[in-house]
């Protein structure tokens, strides 16, 4: 798809009108007008992108820093219970325009927005190949598969005892707010 007859960016252009909730030099946040919930959101990148695999690493990095500086917006206005923040990253996963974004669906408790899948269970060899593809795969990207250089899980550390009932600002207030929504 040339970037002319994408609609996405034809949105960006101000040929079609959105409701925008954010705006900088990179990226455009609008509501969905056909949203699975009021206060559905989709954050785009104003250059034409189709997918996840070609956007810049440092505006990935940062659509996702507003994606959940939007999510907190979304808790705080919307008073929901949780959301959603994902991406359809090619027609087989969903992606019905060529152009990538993250999606933040506001939710609820009983809202019957389904984004569930049937399990599948891989018995251990396949679990084993697959594995294995995969490390040799991103390897080759430079996250590699020694146990040195490996992303390891972490559990965080307790948080330290905090006066809910002090007045904080800009920052520390904004992670105090993530802390409370903690389940």
């Amino acid at each position: 798809m040339v970037k002319n007859q994408c609609v996405i960016c034809d949105i960006i252009a101000g040929k079609v009108p959105a409701h925008a909730v954010y705006e900088d030099d990179d990226l455009l946040g609008i509501l969905d007008i056909n949203g699975a919930a009021p206060g559905h959101v989709f954050i785009i990148p104003k250059q034409h992108i189709p997918i996840l695999e070609q956007v810049p690493n440092h505006i990935v990095g940062k659509m996702f820093n507003v994606a959940n500086r939007i999510s907190s917006a979304i808790f705080d206005t919307l008073k929901v219970q949780g959301t959603n923040i994902f991406i359809t990253n090619g027609v087989s996963a969903g992606q019905k325009v060529a152009h990538m974004m993250v999606q933040i669906i506001p939710r609820a408790q009983g809202d019957r927005i389904t984004l569930e899948w049937p399990p599948k269970q891989l018995d251990e060899e396949e679990m084993s190949t697959i594995e294995l593809k995969l490390k040799e795969e991103v390897s080759k990207i430079g996250f590699g598969s020694s146990e040195s250089s490996a992303p390891t899980a972490r559990v965080a550390a307790p948080a330290a005892v905090v006066n809910p009932e002090a007045e904080i600002e800009g920052e520390d207030n904004y992670l105090l707010k993530q802390l409370e929504r903690i389940p």
